[in-house]
């Protein structure tokens, strides 16, 4: 073995200890049984997600919602949503423990999804408000978990095993997402054919619920090491924030949301061109969308290992250059076999960039200020995806299928392909005045450039290596500030 090749080096390390590495975590047996219990609720929780989340739009479109409206289920309930984690900060000052809060939050996730099936069944007039409206009671039962969820897990997990912890833990999510999503479509396609998609989504309905009553039974098993609840602190007392220490934090959290506002732009609206304008079968649908989360299950051991060695900055950079093109990638064919090949180099970038956008929270801020950052990210993020999400709608509105430059002219068969060149071009703008100016707080053990970590992943793919080649040249890294290079890693 070379040894001039830190990742491959770093590979056999970690496989010859994977029993170690891979099952135990902690030497303390009750955060040790709850890390394990967290992985079953992870991998339930994506049985809901994966077999119902996913096709939150295509039963949308099934109840005929136009364009605008699946841009506003996409995002209106996420955002009106968010206000659920001011809610959790209330709660947290009322009981100041963490795990009744996570618990009674995911059964109150669980018990909307009956009424969100069964009101616009009762009520057809108002299908799509009344699901509107149980899926911002669905999404604020959710984020009323997520301070007091990220609180607790930032003390479970060990520091220097978080990259690969998490990332062990998204795998067999992501996994069982794919195999929910692949069930699910397979039982939409079959109801479909029979002419009986209203009991196809009912089955899924029902699936999702169980499944979450057991992530919540999870949940209600794991170990609070503290009795201290995640608040959030006054909107007034937030000076802490114009430290320079906190500068490399606020400069992630902006990328990360101008990032996600401008995937906004494009995401709502995948679905409504593979239904509504190409006519994919659910069984299409579901391959397509499947094809990403495949390839992300594929790939989250290898991001975590790197995560762990080379840092999140790493990682980000990579993904980060190869993500904005994605969109402008469904402009060139309607060929389901080609966008399946789209939806492979999909998962390869979006599983990389989310698991290191998740550690970077960690790393880039301490445990105390944790949850009241992340609960202002997290507004910030859904209403940027919000504002994306309209833009994108009112584009559609618009922009006319035929546009003329001079003496050329550009027709499209739909508006919905100028949306995803606008997301492809916002999306590179954000990366080419963001990713050469991210700092790592980490000290990484081994350093490795953007290029050669991608030739690492695609050397035996002439397409892939070709493809990942072209987009991952990007400035070298550039030096820590100062202030921040004295910190000590977090």
């Amino acid at each position: 073995m070379a040894r001039s090749d830190p990742f491959a080096l770093e590979s056999a390390t970690v496989t010859g200890g994977v029993a170690a590495i891979s099952l135990h975590y902690s030497k303390d047996p009750q955060i040790q049984r709850s890390l394990r219990y967290s992985v079953r609720d992870a991998v339930s929780f994506s049985v809901m997600a994966g077999g119902l989340e996913t096709y939150f739009s295509a039963f949308a479109i099934f109840l005929k919602a136009s364009a605008l409206q699946v841009a506003l289920v996409a995002t209106l309930p996420n955002l009106l949503g968010s206000l659920g984690q001011l809610v959790s900060a209330w709660l947290g000052h009322r009981i100041n423990r963490r795990k009744p809060i996570i618990v009674r939050g995911a059964y109150a996730q669980a018990l909307v999804l009956p009424f969100m099936l069964a009101l616009p069944f009762l009520f057809p007039d108002y299908a799509i408000p009344l699901v509107m409206l149980a899926l911002t009671l669905y999404y604020a039962a959710a984020h009323i978990i997520v301070p007091q969820w990220t609180s607790l897990m930032g003390e479970l997990v060990p520091e220097r095993r978080r990259g690969r912890f998490f990332a062990h833990r998204t795998r067999l999510a992501t996994v069982s997402s794919f195999l929910a999503l692949f069930t699910g479509g397979l039982l939409l396609h079959g109801f479909n054919l029979n002419h009986r998609t209203a009991l196809g989504f009912a089955v899924l309905f029902a699936a999702a619920f169980c499944a979450r009553l057991y992530s919540a039974h999870c949940l209600s098993r794991m170990h609070e090491p503290s009795l201290h609840a995640a608040s959030l602190e006054s909107l007034l007392r937030l000076g802490w924030l114009r430290k320079p220490e906190y500068a490399a934090a606020k400069r992630f959290s902006l990328f990360f949301i101008l990032m996600q506002s401008a995937v906004g732009i494009s995401a709502p609206f995948f679905s409504v061109y593979m239904l509504n304008v190409l006519h994919f079968s659910y069984l299409q649908f579901m391959m397509n969308t499947g094809a990403a989360v495949l390839v992300q299950f594929l790939t989250l051991k290898s991001w975590g290992r790197v995560s762990d060695i080379m840092g999140n900055r790493l990682v980000l950079v990579t993904t980060g250059s190869l993500i904005p093109f994605l969109p402008a990638l469904w402009l060139f064919s309607t060929d389901p076999w080609y966008l399946f090949g789209v939806q492979i180099i999909s998962g390869f970038g979006w599983g990389g960039f989310s698991l290191s956008a998740t550690n970077a929270v960690y790393d880039l801020i301490p445990r105390e200020k944790r949850s009241t950052y992340q609960a202002l990210q997290s507004v910030l993020l859904t209403c940027g995806v919000f504002i994306g999400g309209m833009l994108g709608a009112f584009l559609i509105k618009i922009l006319p299928r035929t546009v003329e430059i001079g003496n050329l002219s550009y027709t499209l068969g739909t508006t919905l392909l100028w949306v995803f060149l606008i997301s492809s071009l916002a999306r590179i703008t954000v990366s080419l005045i963001f990713l050469p100016r991210l700092a790592e707080m980490r000290k990484p053990r081994r350093r490795l450039s953007p290029y050669a970590l991608v030739y690492r992943f695609t050397r035996f793919n002439a397409f892939m290596g070709l493809m990942y080649e072209v987009v991952t040249r990007i400035k070298k890294e550039p030096a820590k500030p100062k202030s921040l290079a004295k910190q000590e890693p977090r």
